[in-house]
């Protein structure tokens, strides 16, 4: 078999338009997100809100949308009431999610002021606390937050300084309730039910609003599928959306299948849609059900099992957890789960990376310190750059490889977008550990006409990371040799690599 990877690009093929929402993220009230991550008034760069400017140009520089908040975990615990007039007035609470004591001194005003100063682009994403709290409570933060004036709940917000409604339209309905870790577990049917009573409530305080049903947590649940069905029956002319959540790791040192991950997200997307559909056949129904991959990432998550089960966890404020220190393998991993996301453009509309800052996160802070990129950092930044417009049909020809885990996989993962005025940028990962992987792409009906740039991530050492004491370690550089001739784009992909390669 020859060790070209190849495939065709032609605009009559396209998968559909990217949602800008793809590229969001995700604020949880977890280990030190907040509190020294984006929040920390001490801090020499601080604003006059507390916010750490560092850190926001930063979250300017990747690009992110829409931020989902405050959870997570932590939102079956919340209680919104708690993160609103003077800070000095909020409650302590103990967090049972994450075992911390959570301050509230950054709270629901202080997030939307926060996403003001991100810029335009960032709206928000309201997490409602279906665990231990209900139909009652959503309504009442929806009428905090949203209704002008006039009532109780819009003139106490105006009395804490917010004259202007938040003007919250994106709406998850709980979070992971699937899962018997997460505070007021419920089955399928328990959840499915109240999902749809907060679901209509809601509507008729306001019938625009868009609103995310929960998923199963992982496509490894015993629910899985059964679970989307059975909330699906309950909420399916509700709700605008159901979630998704995935995380990859290693297991047992199996870098080849870790380097596959995303064939089971794609399975795992595809899998969903196809049980949206099916109880949207049965229901006869002309709606369509989108997906809001509204948590993923690389996670090392077996380490924190360890943490969890040590018992050392103290109830401590903003505590060290989840500080995952990311290296090329995993940004390269991270790479292929973009592709993965902007491959199902026509479906996934909603995509929340896990988390924005110090928890798994691309941007890494140090306490009255330094904040940087981590290598995950680049392939999310330049997705979100260059991933927007109409997604084409990539259908590869491609060298494989052999998995434990995933069984055959291509040895290229790649997609590619066109922008409105007629740009085309591929985005393409070599799975390849050891050897380069030579690229052709065909263009037809394209206008390109030359290789604007071909951008690498990649690096001799596999390892290597960006650190404190070491935050350039790891960027990507031009790579060599890429050209555009009668319509045909040849590269080379180095070995472990990200690729981004924009046409003009």
């Amino acid at each position: 078999m020859t060790r070209t990877a190849r495939f065709t690009l032609d605009p009559a093929f396209r998968i559909g338009e990217v949602n800008p929402r793809l590229f969001g993220s995700f604020v949880e009230h977890l280990g030190r997100c907040v509190y020294t991550g984006i929040y920390e008034p001490e801090h020499p760069t601080a604003d006059e809100a507390g916010l750490r400017t560092d850190v926001l140009d930063l979250v300017r520089e990747l690009g992110v949308t829409a931020i989902r908040y405050p959870g997570g975990n932590f939102v079956s615990g919340y209680k919104w009431e708690d993160s609103v007039g003077p800070a000095e007035d909020r409650p302590r609470r103990l967090d049972l999610a994450w075992r911390s004591t959570e301050t509230n001194r950054f709270g629901l005003s202080e997030y939307i002021a926060f996403l003001k100063k991100v810029g335009p682009r960032a709206e928000p994403m309201m997490a409602l606390n279906l665990g231990t709290r209900g139909v009652a409570e959503a309504l009442e933060l929806q009428e905090y937050a949203n209704h002008p004036a006039g009532t109780a709940l819009s003139e106490r917000r105006i009395s804490h300084g917010d004259k202007d409604p938040f003007g919250i339209s994106l709406w998850c309905l709980g979070n992971e309730m699937d899962g018997p870790w997460q505070t007021g577990h419920k089955t399928a049917e328990e959840y499915g039910r109240v999902a749809a009573e907060t679901a209509r409530a809601m509507r008729q305080m306001d019938p625009s609003v868009e609103l995310v049903a929960c998923g199963s947590s992982s496509q490894s649940m015993p629910t899985f599928a059964e679970w989307e069905a059975t909330v699906l029956a309950e909420t399916y002319e509700l709700v605008d959306y159901i979630s998704l959540h995935a995380y990859y790791q290693p297991e047992n040192g199996d870098i080849d299948s870790f380097l596959a991950s995303a064939v089971d997200m794609e399975s795992f997307i595809e899998n969903v849609v196809a049980t949206a559909d099916h109880v949207g056949a049965r229901l006869k129904s002309k709606k369509r059900i989108n997906l809001s991959f509204d948590e993923w990432n690389v996670w090392y998550i077996s380490k924190w099992h360890e943490i969890e089960n040590s018992g050392e966890r103290d109830w401590a404020e903003a505590p060290r957890l989840l500080e995952d220190n990311y290296s090329v393998t995993d940004a390269v991993v991270f790479g292929s789960l973009l592709i993965a996301l902007l491959r199902h453009a026509d479906r996934v509309t909603v995509a929340c990376l896990a988390q924005l800052v110090n928890v798994i996160a691309p941007i890494m802070t140090e306490p009255g310190g330094p904040a940087w990129r981590q290598t995950t950092f680049f392939p999310f930044a330049q997705a979100a750059k260059y991933g927007r417009g109409e997604v084409l049909d990539v259908r590869v020809d491609s060298p494989t490889y052999e998995t434990s885990k995933y069984g055959t996989a291509d040895l290229l993962h790649a997609t590619a977008v066109r922008a409105a005025d007629g740009s085309v940028t591929v985005f393409a990962v070599n799975r390849d550990r050891t050897e380069a992987l030579p690229l052709e792409v065909r263009l037809n009906g394209l206008e390109s006409t030359r290789v604007v740039e071909h951008s690498v991530l990649a690096d001799a050492d596999p390892d290597a990371r960006n650190t404190l004491t070491e935050p350039e370690r790891v960027a990507p550089r031009a790579g060599e040799g890429a050209s555009l001739e009668g319509g045909v784009l040849n590269a080379v992909l180095e070995p472990l690599s990200w690729n981004v390669i924009r046409l003009g």
